[in-house]
């Protein structure tokens, strides 16, 4: 009988693995895990003979952990994740990691049984394989297929299903940023905003917005997760910025001095994105006074995010926009009505595939 530990944050993947497994006359999954921290302690209480493990899950992605446990305790892997379409840079990743097969979700969970053939094959393959738990994982070649040069503890994704929207804005950005909310879908993205505006009025401006976008719309706490279908404005008098846990995205309240005289200010923000998204991440830079935010989304351009900022011709006030464009941040310069289409078009063409 082969023992499998399935990992993946999904109940209801977790769930339809487990069923889809289970009815196989040689395969037992002995237990789950909702994350890697949770994978570790299940291996050394019930000793599988194969884990499948997702890519994108909380507090530590799939590649960081294969490649730990890889290097730690080398065990039969396969990987179930959206994030391995046929050749990509993950799949080639995570086999040279050491996996044994990687398996590519439908688009939605509920088709998962639709690839349990491929699965269960992979499983018995993988169980017959064989790993030496005293090699040293660290003999692995430091180059693999694709030409991404990383070692195997260096390994995360690059690439993921998550994508962030930072928007900055000051004078006149109230009226953009409802032109720009309002014109996107329910299910947009995550978005990150910061609107230079004083304290007692950015709870307002969110409740505002939220009456009359398609998504949800609210003022940011400390540790609210950026995700698909919410919009995080910045409060009043302190600093937003975007921070990493696996591969989702947190929002981080903090104060600190003024940047560019501003509190919360653009840069903080845009530079945060740059640091934990980077090519997850589109930028928008809306009308407003001063300079606050070029060198944010410089940094983003330089770590792969596409760039939209507001012309001259619909803006209130070029200043920002304008300084954005001066250092080149910006990938492209369009009119306010037009910045919504620009914004989705650019994310339907973000791959959801590599590592660095």
């Amino acid at each position: 009988m082969i023992k499998v530990l399935v990992v993946d944050d999904s109940a209801l993947v977790r769930r339809i693995l487990t069923e889809e497994l289970n009815r196989q006359p040689d395969i037992h999954v002995v237990g789950t895990a909702v994350d890697p921290y949770a994978a570790r302690e299940q291996i050394v209480k019930l000793n599988p003979d194969v884990l499948t493990l997702d890519l994108e899950m909380p507090r530590m992605d799939g590649l960081s952990f294969l490649g730990k446990l890889m290097k730690h305790y080398p065990m039969p892997v396969v990987v179930v994740s959206s994030l391995t379409p046929k050749n990509s840079q993950n799949a080639l990743m995570a086999l040279h990691l050491g996996a044994v097969d990687v398996i590519c979700k439908p688009g939605s969970a509920y088709s998962t049984q639709d690839i349990s053939v491929q699965i269960v094959r992979a499983i018995r393959t993988a169980a017959v394989a064989r790993f030496d738990r005293q090699r040293d994982a660290g003999e692995r070649p430091s180059q693999p297929t694709g030409g991404v040069s990383v070692t195997h503890h260096e390994a995360r994704i690059i690439h993921t299903t998550n994508k962030i929207i930072a928007i900055g804005a000051s004078t006149g950005g109230t009226r953009a940023i409802e032109a720009v909310l309002t014109a996107l879908p329910a299910d947009v993205p995550g978005i990150a905003m910061v609107q230079h505006m004083p304290p007692v009025f950015t709870t307002s401006f969110a409740e505002r917005l939220n009456s009359i976008c398609k998504m949800e719309v609210r003022e940011a706490k400390d540790r609210d997760p950026v995700e698909p279908g919410v919009a995080l404005l910045a409060p009043g008098n302190y600093h937003m910025q975007v921070e990493k846990s696996g591969a989702r995205y947190y929002a981080r309240i903090k104060m600190g001095p003024p940047v560019h005289h501003q509190r919360p200010s653009v840069d903080v923000l845009f530079h945060s994105v740059a640091k934990s998204a980077g090519v997850n991440a589109t930028g928008i830079m809306l009308t407003g006074m001063g300079g606050d935010g070029a060198k944010g989304m410089l940094a983003m351009k330089h770590a792969g995010a596409h760039n939209i900022v507001q012309d001259e011709a619909s803006c209130v006030v070029f200043g920002m926009p304008r300084e954005a464009i001066r250092v080149g941040a910006a990938s492209e310069v369009t009119s306010l009505q037009h910045i919504a289409q620009r914004l989705m078009y650019q994310i339907s063409k973000q791959p959801v595939s590599g590592v660095v």
